[in-house]
């Protein structure tokens, strides 16, 4: 199934730009008259008709919208350390993508080799991800910020943090929390980097509401531990 993204609709017309008109007239050679599936970004398919075939600025008349598409029962923010390799980053970006995630956000923390992070790969990266795994809603793809501002604004109601904690914070299996919640909850997962969190960090997570949680016996890396708990979600929720 071919999927096409426009950032413009308004009304019956979505106007593809100039990467989405060239793969689509040049490269896939749809012409005026062609249905397409078009997706907005913000969850609703369209089934359009082709009415300008230009390879530049294509248009096409939108006959039917489906909302909700490929969509999940519940609002999920990642907030993981940018990886010292940054393949790896942007590989967690293009599998919670397509498993399921509404936000993503690169958090610089304390032990974080990796100061520094370009959202705009990242971004088309979740582009891909979201018209390969057959999806209608883009996930932001944020700008980093600390560890610590991160972790005093944010308002989700189930906040979960994955940390070591070396035995002095009792922690639970993060299935075991999300039994406890219906569907429809905003959650956000924080990762930490190769070197976890800083103890203060982790405090700090603490008294603002985060519950600790483990994804398993199992040592993983940071990439790994977050498409494992964007997994868990899913697996929990999508039935």
């Amino acid at each position: 199934m071919e999927i096409f993204y426009a950032k413009e609709v308004a009304g019956k017309t979505v106007f593809l730009d100039q990467e989405e008109s060239a793969h689509c007239i040049r490269v896939l050679r749809h012409r005026a008259g062609d249905e397409i599936t078009v997706v907005d970004g913000l969850g609703t398919m369209m089934r359009c008709r082709l009415t300008d075939d230009s390879p530049r600025n294509a248009e096409a008349e939108v006959l039917e919208r489906t909302d909700g598409w490929g969509g999940h029962p519940y609002s999920l923010t990642m907030a993981v350390c940018p990886t010292k390799n940054n393949d790896r980053f942007e590989w967690f970006v293009e599998k919670a993508t397509e498993v399921g995630v509404d936000a993503v956000v690169p958090v610089i923390g304390d032990r974080s080799e990796r100061k520094v992070f370009k959202t705009e790969r990242s971004r088309k990266i979740a582009l891909s991800a979201m018209k390969q795994s057959l999806k209608a809603q883009l996930p932001g793809i944020c700008e980093p910020v600390s560890v610590k501002d991160f972790i005093t604004g944010s308002q989700s109601a189930l906040k979960l943090i994955c940390y070591c904690f070396e035995g002095e914070t009792q922690r639970r299996s993060i299935e075991d929390v999300l039994r406890e919640v219906p569907e429809g909850t905003d959650i956000t997962v924080m990762i930490g980097p190769e070197g976890d969190f800083s103890p203060e960090e982790a405090v700090l997570a603490v008294e603002n509401g985060f519950i600790p949680v483990h994804l398993g016996p199992s040592r993983l890396r940071t990439e790994t531990a977050a498409v494992t708990a964007a997994t868990a979600v899913y697996l929990h929720f999508i039935k």
